[in-house]
């Protein structure tokens, strides 16, 4: 066994697709095919289910409890509404199962374990449209936002990053110098940071403002 190998633990609820999976991903150099007594942290799994519904969430939830992040679906059919369950659910790979050669799975295999997302090229579009919609008719009537941040938030830490005390954000956005600082202070409890200015960091770092 080769040190660079990508271990690969494959989960199903069907025998045969496993064992044709796993037949097929054997004979590649670049994977190592791990035993549940073998998969962890490190392993890249690879769940096989018909849609993105219980079957697959139960996969999920299997593989997860062994410690294992990085996971790939393979999926007979995927609508719009089994695309939301995958990428809530955190899968990083979606391949379709007409579409999983011996070729295909390493090549998404290989990305996902170096930290990317796979997503088929004919959804992407239509994912990007879902969270677009996700955004402007769930979260923004909040006052919410994917990153993290409230408007709110968002704009304290942009005021802060240009260099405004608390009494000037507070007059600047009309609010009550108390809120000020509950607002800094919840930002930074939230994402562990140490004050202010390592929180305007952290939020121009992660392209959060």
């Amino acid at each position: 066994m080769t040190t660079d190998r990508i271990f690969v633990h494959v989960k199903t609820s069907d025998p045969i697709s496993e064992a044709g999976i796993v037949a097929a991903l054997k004979s590649r150099a670049e994977i190592w095919i791990a035993d549940g007594a073998q998969a962890g942290v490190d392993t890249v799994a690879l769940i096989v289910a018909d849609e993105m519904n219980e079957e697959a969430r139960h996969l999920l939830r299997a593989v997860r409890g062994k410690g294992m992040h990085e996971v790939i679906a393979v999926v007979s059919e995927l609508d719009d509404a089994g695309l939301m369950v995958a990428v809530e659910s955190g899968v990083a790979g979606l391949v379709r199962r007409r579409e999983a050669t011996a070729d295909r799975l390493v090549q998404v295999i290989t990305s996902v374990h170096r930290g990317a997302g796979v997503v088929p090229p004919d959804l992407l579009g239509r994912l990007l449209k879902q969270v677009s919609q996700v955004q402007q008719h769930v979260l923004a009537p909040r006052g919410l936002r994917f990153n993290g941040l409230t408007d709110r938030e968002g704009d304290v830490l942009r005021l802060v990053a240009a260099g405004l005390d608390t009494r000037e954000i507070a007059q600047k956005l009309s609010y009550s110098e108390r809120t000020v600082k509950n607002v800094l202070h919840d930002v930074t409890h939230r994402f562990q940071l140490r004050n202010r200015s390592h929180a305007v960091a952290y939020a121009i770092r992660e392209g959060l403002i």
